[in-house]
């Protein structure tokens, strides 16, 4: 177990395996340095984390599926590397996506949820640039991340 895998463990988070793509695409492509991860739906222990923020969501909530988000990127990540988590390097950029209505405004306070979470973890490796936006996500889940992550 990596060294990295270990600190999340502590924390009191174990990485789900990797689920098969639902369609035709790819869960990541590695590129030199560079992997790029599709995007991952907010689940938690194989269950999906629905809402609208702005209807049915608190913006906790919201967070709280944004950070599935951002550990399932992380599974992917994992899987890039061979299974070595350790050879993450930092992570580049996050693309949020929160089903919500278009009243609702405060999307970057959900994407904080994966962000806080990453930056907690892997400190200033962690640190990233981002977007963050509404949308009509897929299933109704409430958050969808996608990432760029450089890895040794």
């Amino acid at each position: 177990m990596s060294n990295l895998e270990m600190k999340l463990n502590k924390m009191g988070i174990i990485l789900p395996n990797a689920p098969p793509p639902a369609a035709n695409y790819l869960p990541f492509v590695k590129v030199d340095k560079i992997v790029y991860v599709s995007g991952q739906i907010s689940a938690d222990s194989g269950t999906l984390i629905k809402g609208l923020l702005g209807d049915n969501m608190t913006i906790e909530e919201g967070k709280f599926a944004a950070k599935q988000c951002a550990i399932n990127l992380l599974t992917q990540v994992k899987m890039a590397c061979g299974g070595d988590l350790d050879r993450l390097e930092r992570v580049v950029k996050l693309g949020g996506f929160v089903n919500s209505t278009s009243l609702f405004w405060d999307q970057p306070s959900v994407i904080n949820g994966a962000s806080d979470f990453l930056v907690d973890f892997l400190g200033e490796k962690g640190r990233h640039t981002r977007t963050a936006v509404g949308a009509t996500l897929p299933l109704g889940v409430a958050v969808e991340i996608d990432g760029i992550f450089q890895v040794k």
